[in-house]
């Protein structure tokens, strides 16, 4: 199995910077599953990998500085934790996006408009 635990703050911004510089995405594995996406622009984007139902998904944890490493390595032991209990941890997305948003709430944002929720949302309910 692969090591786990591998990023540094170090590390996450040095690929922050060599993505600025070479005006490309890059991706750093920190293991298990998770890794940062470097964005051209500067941002980081949180993504865990994983498969639920003999599919491959991949979640979104937060952006970079919003979500540090450290809180990001806590989000990829829920999730995993919910996987090994059968749950999709997609299903709590919406609690770890609204966290990083202060002022921001999941239930204001359907407004039961049927608003699109992004991958989690039920069948049959139009993206919008």
């Amino acid at each position: 199995m692969a090591g786990s635990n591998i990023l540094s703050d170090k590390a996450i911004r040095a690929a922050l910077k060599a993505a600025v510089d070479a005006g490309m995405a890059r991706k750093i594995s920190d293991g298990e599953g998770l890794h940062l996406e470097a964005r051209p622009t500067g941002a980081g984007w949180w993504r865990l990998r994983y498969r639920f139902g003999g599919k491959e998904v991949m979640l979104s944890l937060g952006t970079y500085p919003e979500v540090g490493l450290a809180l990001a390595r806590q989000r990829r032991a829920d999730a995993r934790e919910l996987i090994a209990a059968g749950t999709d941890p997609s299903a709590g997305l919406p609690r770890w996006r609204d966290a990083d948003r202060p002022g921001r709430c999941h239930e204001a944002q359907q407004g039961g408009q049927g608003q699109r929720a992004g991958p989690h949302r039920p069948a049959g309910i139009a993206g919008g």
